[in-house]
């Protein structure tokens, strides 16, 4: 466990001054202070629009934006840039020759990698509801933002999304892994990208056993539970949903297999 802690520890100090490591800062801070500043210019259209619906608004282009369309990409490329530090300066076996147990090398690693995507969804989490409250308090009369409290929900959400995109994470890990050049990686994950996007626009049942499409999978499922024609009084978060539980499964698969292919990558 020491060597894991060590390893961990690395990572961090490694990657500290990457673009891939500000890029999980950046991102949710830039995208969600964009939309803030745009609700806050077009604050009379939502003048008399409950509490609710104005923060199924701001936070829902968030939403659309990364869990639609940016986290699998952020996936991608999150993944290259950890395992780009060691392909750059050529030191896969000098760090597999280490005195420290090659699976926490690995490990750490890999929960470096997801400690990013973590960190980069709660950011989005908390920027939505600091904005939000924030422009509450600028716009009282237009921005009924203090009508409904949405904390807990946009939490339950964007914890969704990160156990949704655990597959792909894990895919493009072990791709970055074992080639050293981006666009290998990027080319497959691009085009299973553009399968999932497929499959869930003509609502093919089997779409959840294509991990890429589980962030909108997961999206699609999150939808407040209301009669047609009036406007939504709740939302009803259910966390493990079908697709969530394939994308854990495929996470803990590549997660192991992919170990076991390094190690005999690294020894060569």
């Amino acid at each position: 466990m020491k060597g894991f802690f060590l390893s961990l520890k690395s990572e961090f100090y490694k990657s500290r001054k990457t673009l891939g490591f500000w890029a999980a800062i950046l991102l949710p801070l830039i995208l969600t202070l964009l939309v803030s500043i745009g609700f806050y210019t077009h604050a009379d259209k939502s003048a008399g629009s409950p509490g609710l619906l104005v923060w199924m608004r701001f936070a829902g282009i968030m939403l659309n934006v990364m869990g639609a369309l940016l986290l699998p990409m952020f996936c991608i490329f999150i993944a290259y840039s950890v395992n780009a530090i060691e392909h750059k300066a050529d030191t896969w076996k000098t760090l597999f020759s280490l005195p420290i147990p090659k699976w926490s090398v690995y490990s750490a690693k890999y929960f470096y990698t997801l400690f990013l995507v973590f960190l980069t969804l709660l950011l989005f989490a908390l920027f939505t509801i600091g904005f939000g409250n924030l422009l509450g308090l600028l716009k009282p009369t237009e921005l009924k933002f203090a009508d409904y409290h949405m904390e807990w929900t946009l939490l339950q959400i964007y914890f969704k999304l990160f156990l949704s995109a655990l597959g792909i994470l894990s895919i493009q890990f072990l791709l970055s892994l074992i080639w050293s050049d981006f666009l290998k990686p990027m080319g497959i994950g691009f085009i299973c990208f553009i399968a999932g996007v497929i499959s869930v626009g003509v609502n093919w049942d089997y779409a959840y056993t294509i991990p890429y499409a589980h962030p909108m999978l997961a999206l699609k499922s999150m939808m407040g539970v209301h009669k047609r024609g009036t406007p939504p009084t709740q939302i009803v978060i259910d966390i493990f949903t079908h697709d969530v539980y394939v994308s854990l499964g495929v996470a803990a698969v590549v997660f192991v297999a992919g170990f076991f292919i390094v190690q005999r990558k690294s020894v060569k």
